[in-house]
C-alpha cells in the first residue's frame, strides 16, 4: 500500500505565493484609489442661453440708487367743511375739471340759515340806529348854530347901539347912564356870542364821540353779518382753484361737523415725484441730487429737494423737483420709476450687478475660461455699487467674463460646463 510522503518545500512555496499575490492586489487597489481621487470631478452641465455673463470693464462708473414711486400735486387743497350741515347733493364726480368758483357739492343747516338771517336783521337795526342818531345830533347842532348866529346879530346890533350911543354921548344929546347901560349890554352880548361858539364846538367834539360808539356797534353788527353771510355761503362747497378734484370723502345724506374734510383739488399742471428708496441706499442720497423719472410713457430729469426723515417699511420718500416737460399722460398719483444719481467713479473696474452681489462683500462668482466652455468658481471682491453695476476690487481683471445669474443651484460645484 502506497503512502503520501509529506513534502515540507511545497507547502512554503504555496504560502509564499498566496503573500505575493494579496500584496499585488493591495497594492493595485491603492493605486486604482489614488487614481481615482487624483482625477477632476465631471464638471456639471449648464445650458448657456440660461444664464447671464458679462464682461469686467474699465471706465467711469455711473453710481445710483432706484426705487418705484408716484407723482403727486405740488399744490393740493383740501377743502374742510366750515360748519356743521348735512350733504344735500354731491355735484362734481372726482376726476373732473374745476374753476376756484365750482360748486363741488350742496350741504344745508338749518341753524346756519337763521343766523345768517338773525345776523342781517341786526345790521340793518345797526344801521337805523347809527342813522337816527346821526340825524338827531346833526338837528341839535343845527339848533345850536341857529342860536349862535342869533346871539352874533344881537351882539352886533348891540356894538352898533353903543356906538351910535357914543356919539349922541359926545354932543350931550343923552345921559351918560344910557351910554353905559347900551356898552353893558354890548358886552354881555359879546360874554355870551364866546360862551355859544365854545359851546358849539363841545358839542361837535360830542357828536364825533357819541357816533363813534355807534359806528363801532355798526362794525360789529356787519362784521358778524358777513361771518354768517360766509358760513351760510359756505354750504355751497366751492373748489377754491382751478384743478382736477381728486376726491370726494362723504356721501350725500351724510351729516358732517366743522373740520370735516369734504373735497381735494389739485393742480394737474405743477407735479412732483415722491420716490421710495430702500433705507439701506437712501444714506448716500443728498439734496441737488440728479434724477430721471420714468413715466412709462416717457423720461424728465429732476432734482432732490426733500428726503423724508422718516423710515416707513424699509423705504425712504424722497421728493424730487420735476425741471422737464412732463410726458403725455402724466397726472397725480401716477405710478413711477425714478432712478437718482449719487456719484460717478473715474477709471474703476466694474461689470454688472450680480444676483446676490452686496456692495463692500465677496461672493464667489463662476469666470468663463478663455475656451468659452467652462466655467470656476472664482472669489471675488466688491465695492461700491449701483443699481446696474458694481465695483470690482479684486479677484478678477479687465476683459475677463462672469456669470452673474444665481449660481445657488450650482453650490456643490466649483466648475460647470456651457452647453
Amino acid at each position: 500500500m502506497a503512502m503520501d510522503v509529506p513534502r515540507p518545500d511545497r507547502k512554503k512555496a504555496k504560502r509564499k505565493r498566496q503573500i505575493i499575490i494579496g500584496t499585488l492586489v493591495a497594492a493595485a487597489f491603492i493605486a486604482i484609489t489614488f487614481g481615482i481621487n487624483s482625477l477632476e470631478p465631471a464638471a456639471r452641465e449648464v445650458d448657456s442661453s440660461s444664464v447671464w455673463v458679462d464682461s469686467v470693464r474699465r471706465g467711469e462708473m455711473l453710481r445710483s440708487v432706484r426705487g418705484a414711486g408716484t407723482l403727486v400735486p405740488e399744490e393740493i387743497r383740501w377743502i374742510a367743511a366750515e360748519t356743521e350741515g348735512r350733504v344735500e347733493r354731491i355735484v362734481v364726480d372726482p376726476g373732473a375739471q374745476v374753476e376756484a368758483g365750482t360748486v363741488i357739492l350742496e350741504l344745508s343747516d338749518p341753524a346756519t340759515e337763521q343766523a345768517a338771517q338773525d345776523a342781517e336783521l341786526a345790521l340793518k337795526a345797526a344801521i337805523a340806529r347809527y342813522t337816527d342818531l346821526k340825524v338827531r345830533l346833526e338837528s341839535q347842532l343845527l339848533d345850536q348854530e341857529a342860536n349862535l348866529a342869533k346871539v352874533k346879530a344881537d351882539y352886533q346890533t348891540a356894538v352898533l347901539q353903543a356906538e351910535s350911543k357914543q356919539e349922541l354921548f359926545k354932543h350931550q344929546l343923552i345921559p351918560e347912564i344910557e351910554l353905559k347901560s347900551s356898552n353893558l349890554t354890548a358886552e354881555q352880548l359879546e360874554v355870551r356870542y364866546d360862551i355859544e361858539q365854545k359851546r358849539i364846538k363841545k358839542f361837535a367834539d360830542s357828536i364825533e364821540a357819541q357816533l363813534a360808539v355807534e359806528k363801532n356797534a355798526l362794525e360789529q353788527a356787519r362784521a358778524l353779518q358777513d361771518l354768517r353771510s360766509d358760513r351760510l355761503s359756505s354750504l355751497q362747497v366751492r373748489a377754491g382753484i382751478d384743478g382736477v378734484l381728486q376726491q370726494v370723502p362723504v356721501e350725500e345724506g351724510q351729516r358732517v361737523t366743522p373740520g370735516t374734510n369734504l373735497a381735494r383739488v389739485a393742480r394737474p399742471d405743477r407735479l412732483k415725484a415722491e420716490v421710495r428708496i430702500a433705507e439701506t441706499q437712501a444714506k448716500d442720497v443728498l439734496f441737488g441730487q440728479t434724477a430721471v423719472i420714468d413715466t412709462r410713457n416717457g423720461k424728465v430729469e429732476g432734482k432732490v429737494v426733500r428726503i423724508d426723515p422718516a423710515v416707513q417699511q424699509g423705504t425712504v420718500t424722497v421728493e424730487v423737483r420735476l425741471e422737464g416737460e412732463l410726458p403725455k399722460g402724466a397726472r397725480p398719483d401716477l405710478s413711477i420709476d425714478g432712478e437718482i444719481e449719487l456719484e460717478r467713479l473715474e477709471d474703476v473696474l466694474y461689470m454688472g450687478r450680480p444676483v446676490y452681489g452686496q456692495a463692500h462683500s465677496t461672493v464667489g462668482l463662476f469666470k468663463v475660461n478663455p475656451d468659452g466652455e467652462t466655467a470656476e468658481l472664482t472669489q471675488v471682491q466688491i465695492g461700491r455699487s449701483s443699481v446696474n453695476f458694481v465695483e470690482v476690487v479684486s479677484g478678477l481683471k479687465e476683459g475677463d467674463r462672469v456669470i452673474l445669474t444665481d449660481s445657488s443651484q450650482w453650490n456643490d460645484a466649483t466648475r460647470i460646463r456651457l452647453k
